[in-house]
């Protein structure tokens, strides 16, 4: 096991979300898409390279019913004009959507894929993993960031990790004024919102 300060918690980054052939749900215009894997395939692979271990959280349903017991979600489903339409068919078992970007895995990583609602820790064995390698700084990268990474970055905080999050590894199908409001709340109650350059400076200093 990879022991290390920093971590990476890589959210949603999927086919479900990044992948235009598959995708369940509205998606980045799909030169965003290549924009976010190929900005977080350069990051990870310098991060990996100083020792700083990656983590993807996938979310991963057994069937619609998992999806369509959350009250909301299931009122969005039906909401033909919803951001979320279509929901119900969202990273179902078996499914190619659930699939981590092909460019952003490695043997090496550590994957969790108990996901079920926007937080990563909510029924994951997230917490307790980031305790098992040694971590206290949480780096965040991924989809979308003005719901699972926000929501992330909020528990993060609350369990008293230093949290960073990767301004051009993340982005949010609701657009760029969700993605911007999230990361300035982010920025100015829950951590350090950075550039992916910005990061592997700290990371190679040790910290702030």
């Amino acid at each position: 096991m990879i022991k290390n300060d920093f971590a990476i918690v890589s959210v949603d980054m999927h086919r479900g979300h990044l992948d235009p052939k598959v995708a369940t749900l509205p998606l980045l215009p799909e030169e965003k898409c290549s924009r976010v894997i190929a900005n977080t395939h350069d990051f990870f692979h310098k991060a990996r390279q100083k020792g700083v271990p990656v983590i993807s959280v996938v979310t991963l349903y057994r069937d619609s019913d998992e999806i369509l017991s959350n009250p909301h979600w299931n009122e969005k489903n039906m909401d033909e004009s919803a951001t979320r339409k279509g929901i119900a068919r969202h990273n179902i078992i078996g499914e190619p959507t659930n699939e981590i970007i092909p460019d952003l895995e490695k043997e090496t990583d550590y994957v969790v894929n108990t996901k079920k609602r926007y937080s990563c820790y909510l029924h994951t064995e997230l917490e307790y993993l980031l305790r098992q390698i040694g971590a206290k700084n949480v780096i965040l990268t991924g989809i979308n960031t003005s719901s699972c990474v926000l929501c992330t970055a909020f528990e993060s905080c609350n369990r008293d990790f230093r949290v960073y999050v990767v301004e051009d590894c993340c982005d949010s199908m609701d657009g760029p004024e969700f993605h911007d409001a999230a990361v300035m709340l982010m920025n100015r109650i829950l951590g350090h919102v950075v550039s992916s350059e910005e990061m592997l400076k700290i990371i190679e200093k040790g910290g702030n």
